[in-house]
């Protein structure tokens, strides 16, 4: 049975486990391969319902002859495109220690005054 304790997880002596689940021991990010693998994997998830949407559009209209559940169904489908986008280009959350752009501070007064402009009158 393994146990673990901090960063390295103990073994017994005829375990064998640990060769094919090594630990976690860094919070360095996902690699950029890691990343884009997961979001095609979403992307298409996410676009393999439209096909069995509209089969399903079909037989429904097969069995019940209302265009108005075909179209319902046909009409939910039609964003799923778009929502596959959004989704699959959506980056990782950040971290807490990752830096902002921008910072909520008020603006700082300026170092210099402007010099008084006089007006001569004629």
């Amino acid at each position: 049975m393994a146990s673990s304790s901090g960063f390295f997880r103990q073994t017994d002596p005829g375990d064998d486990d640990s060769a094919q689940n090594p630990v976690l021991i860094t919070d360095a990010a996902q690699s950029f391969q890691d990343q884009q693998r997961a979001r095609i994997r979403k992307y298409t998830i996410l676009m393999a319902f439209r096909i069995p949407a509209l089969v399903l559009a079909a037989i429904a209209y097969g069995e019940w002859h209302n265009g108005w559940i075909s179209l319902l169904i046909i009409g939910v489908s039609i964003p799923l495109p778009w929502i596959a986008v959004l989704v699959a280009n959506d980056r990782p959350p950040r971290r807490s220690d990752e830096p902002r752009r921008y910072d909520h501070r008020a603006p700082t007064p300026p170092q210099i005054e402007p010099p008084d402009r006089h007006t001569i009158e004629g």
